[in-house]
């Protein structure tokens, strides 16, 4: 039997690799997910191991905080000459480089007066003398290190984008306005010629020291140990001589150490997109059940031929199962291939998104392998389960009636409770996930996958007894236009079962579309709302990207402009404040209430004025957290370990979206206390207001106030809005290209069951064009078929969308979060269901018009 079943499948190849499609593109996501990330990770591991490769130990400042704005705490320059005297040391250099250090930045100007790079990601400033030699992070590709205050190294990507070779001058800014140096070499980190989308300014150390604001101070101390010391034993010497503030490890431990947030950030990345792989392969499942499904109703006489020729139930289960497997295996080895290439495209969207990493050499492993074809072959399996047990009903006497028919299963009676029974369920999952008190953890999270998932499956269940009238109310615009439409309508509503499994692989992808249109309509929404609420200046200034550090001077900058009448700078800071790591911010208490509203629980505009030294007002969510009151006192660890006390004077509270995207942290302190309590604190925004509010000539004097400042970014406050809630636009567009697979998915589908339907209808096709329906009207009628079952599909998608958007919404309705029907978005997704229906129809409706009227009516 499996050879007649491989044989069969051999003699319908057209159908077989349709089928196929299915489940080729959803295994491609899972490839192309592990091959894009593993490359990623490669590099890093690349980067990473070659900067420490001669490196026996590192010593490094202890910080107690995650991201800090400043960056990782510092060694003093005292240490060195402690640790250059020990006996196992062969050479020790103190350097600025810290890869995972976002305050040394350095942006390279190009030609055009614009930074290079990717917007968005990292720009480093790093000190290397040329005297350390083989402690060099850093590989020397063209020319020499730079050795004065005047000169540059820069990265070869940086120099490949710019067209910049060694003796040409650049622009940089370093923490300040730009200056201009000579570049006197190129260098590459081993064998990665850039980061990415990230540049590197490499300056010798007193240099970088001075322009950062590191005067005898190293971001680490790299040293080599003499021959037969091992890297252990030199920690070990080396330990004993560092302060509290600093700590020592291995080279091999450093690398790993600082490849580990690169690697957390690689598995969010792996697992969001597998996500979507994982959406594509359901909606395939969906697609071969409903193909083998069709198929074996289509050989009812074949299967009934092989039961009077002898073959147990058993064996025709079997053979359809062997079909289910070789579909599996050959649309998982095409998915595998497929990756790969799929991994340059999901690089290239990273790209677009501000997102581009560094790459080596493709990295494919053997897991990528394994788990991309037992995922495709598992999935097709299951979803020729049920078919295979539809088969074995096919009676022997069936063989010898024509047009003989599948009798229902055992189970049909039943469709409809274990349709009410599935939703059910998958409800009540949604709501434990989505509803009960507490951090998202894992179980509930997968609650919501299988809630979701479940809800499909219930919905697709019940789409059988929708289809009829769907098809019959959906199909009445197309009667209107003569016999082809009128047919069409007929042929929708005819098998009911048919169209609402086709029509359902397509509601799951517009179901999660309008999810996320909707959903994301309420938060931009609400983050809106909660930003105009709180900001009131007339402009904003940040940095590019609205995250990172900026210079003060940059705010002084802006300050001194002409028709300025109010400049009120913020700082911030990661801290330690009762076991809680939170942002303390540094403000102008005169000027930051005319800029930023604060709504006071305790206390008044008045209360900043009253913070001195040793005051701090406190946001509400926080106070109650950790039941702190006015009067009560707080001590605030920095990211040095450093220790400062400050009295509660006031606590006030924040639109409840400001919770989700605050604009001041938890904790504000007068900006005199905060650049006593913080090394090198910098600017996180410039609030301003100018005489006669905005206009084009005040925008215009600022913008050459700040011009020689190229990170800085002037915003009026609407900007600023539009800017800041930008963000939520970026993902939901990056979600609408991963979800557009799913819909591609559905779009095969579709192709499937009207190929398949052809077939199915070859004789009737014939009579039809026999008493006079021209190859026109044929193809007509099934491209109306095809459109009525995408509309279908969107009639089931869009209100399921908007119900799962409604149940988000409800559940983050305590952090402000707004229910809103995004209509023009709707109106274009119906656009896409039609669109994709007539895409489906199009090999159908050619083949169908060309059928030779004698053959088809002689075909069984």
């Amino acid at each position: 039997m499996t050879s007649v079943a491989l044989k069969g499948l051999a003699g319908r190849k057209l159908r077989a690799l349709l089928t196929a499609l299915a489940i080729v593109l959803g295994v491609a996501m899972v490839s192309g997910t592990y091959v894009l990330t593993d490359t990623i990770r490669s590099a890093f591991d690349q980067i990473f191991a070659g900067s420490y490769r001669n490196t026996a130990a590192v010593i490094t400042g202890h910080s107690t905080v995650s991201f800090a704005q400043s960056g990782s705490p510092t060694v003093p320059d005292s240490v060195l000459a402690k640790v250059q005297g020990l006996p196992g040391v062969d050479r020790a250099s103190g350097q600025i480089f810290d890869l995972n250090d976002s305050s040394d930045q350095g942006k390279l100007i190009g030609r055009n007066g614009k930074p290079l790079g990717t917007s968005g990601n990292p720009t480093f400033a790093f000190g290397l003398d040329p005297s350390i030699g083989k402690l060099n992070p850093m590989t020397l590709k063209e020319g020499r290190w730079a050795s004065g205050p005047h000169e540059v190294v820069i990265d070869s990507g940086s120099a490949e984008q710019g067209k910049f070779h060694v003796g040409d001058s650049i622009g940089a800014a370093v923490q300040g306005p730009t200056r201009r140096y000579r570049i006197t070499g190129i260098a590459t980190f081993g064998s990665v010629d850039s980061l990415g989308g990230a540049t590197v300014a490499v300056f010798d150390t007193r240099t970088a020291q001075r322009l950062l604001g590191k005067e005898g101070r190293y971001d680490l101390i790299a040293v080599s140990a003499k021959h037969g010391v091992s890297p252990e034993e030199l920690v070990g010497q080396i330990e004993p001589l560092l302060p509290v503030s600093a700590v020592v490890k291995t080279g091999s431990q450093q690398a790993k150490d600082a490849a580990k947030d690169i690697t957390e950030f690689t598995k969010f990345i792996q697992y969001f997109l597998l996500a979507f792989g994982a959406v594509a392969l359901f909606v395939g499942a969906f697609v071969i059940f409903n193909t083998l499904s069709i198929t074996i109703a289509q050989r009812t006489r074949e299967l009934a031929t092989l039961r009077t020729l002898g073959a147990s139930r058993r064996q025709v289960r079997r053979s359809v199962l062997v079909e289910g497997f070789a579909i599996g295996l050959l649309a998982s080895a095409l998915g595998l291939v497929l990756g790969l290439g799929l991994a340059k495209g999901l690089g290239a969207l990273m790209t677009a998104m501000n997102l581009d990493l560094p790459k080596a050499g493709t990295v494919f492993e053997a897991r990528t392998a394994i788990v991309s074809i037992l995922l495709g072959v598992v999935v097709t399996l299951i979803a020729s389960i049920a078919p295979a047990m539809k088969a074995t009903k096919v009676p022997p006497i069936a063989a010898v009636r024509e047009g003989a028919t599948l009798p229902p299963g055992r189970f049909a009676p039943y469709r409809g409770v274990v349709a009410v029974a599935v939703t059910g369920l998958s409800l009540a999952l949604l709501g434990y996930g989505l509803f009960v008190d507490g951090v998202a953890t894992g179980p509930r999270l997968l609650s919501m996958a299988v809630g979701v998932l479940g809800l499909f499956v219930g919905v697709a269940l019940t789409a059988s007894k929708l289809a009829r009238p769907l098809a019959s109310l959906l199909g009445r615009p197309f009667a209107r236009f003569g016999v082809s439409g009128s047919l069409a309508r007929e042929n929708a509503m005819r098998n009911p079962a048919r169209t609402a499994s086709t029509a359902a692989a397509l509601m799951i992808g517009l179901a999660l579309v309008t999810m996320v249109a909707t959903l994301g309509k309420g938060l931009i929404s609400s983050d809106k709302d909660a930003l105009r609420h709180q900001v009131h200046a007339d402009y904003v200034v940040t940095s590019k990207n609205g995250w990172d550090p900026l210079s003060r001077t940059a705010g002084d900058a802006a300050s001194a402009a002409p028709g300025v009448t109010l400049a009120s700078s913020v700082r911030n800071e990661q801290a330690i404040v009762r076991d809680d790591e939170v942002r303390v911010d540094g403000i102008e208490p005169a000027t930051i209430a005319a800029v930023y509203r604060y709504d006071w629980v305790q206390g008044s505009n008045a209360t900043l004025l009253r913070l001195g030294r040793d005051g701090a007002v406190v946001r509400e969510k926080w106070a109650s957290k950790h039941q702190v009151a006015v009067g009560d006192r707080i001590t605030v660890t920095n990211p040095a370990g450093e220790k400062s006390s400050y009295v509660v004077r006031g606590i006030y509270t924040q639109p409840k979206f400001g919770q989700i995207d605050p604009v001041l942290g938890s904790i504000a302190i007068s900006q005199q206390a905060f650049d006593t309590a913080f090394d090198r604190p910098q600017n996180a925004y410039t609030f301003l207001n100018v005489r006669g509010g905005a206009s084009e000539r005040t925008t215009a004097a600022l913008k050459a106030a700040l011009a020689s400042y190229p990170d800085a970014k002037l915003a009026t406050r609407d900007e600023w809005v539009q800017t800041r809630s930008k963000g939520v636009t970026q993902l939901l567009n990056l979600l609408y290209v991963l979800l557009a697979l799913s819909v591609v998915v559905s779009l095969f589908g579709m192709v499937n069951t009207l190929v398949l339907s052809v077939f199915e209808r070859t004789r009737e096709l014939g009579m039809l064009r026999a008493v006079g329906m021209t190859r026109r009207q044929v193809r007509r009628m099934i491209r109306a078929e095809s459109i009525v079952t995408a509309l279908i599909g969107a009639a089931l998608g869009l209100p399921l969308g908007i119900f799962l958007a409604w149940l988000v919404t409800k559940a983050l309705s305590g952090q402000g979060v707004s229910f809103a029907i995004p209509g023009q978005l709707l109106v274009y997704f119906v656009w896409v269901a039609v669109s994709a229906g007539l895409l489906a129809a199009i090999a159908p409706a050619r083949r169908a018009s060309r059928l030779k009227v004698l053959a088809a009516l002689q075909y069984e």
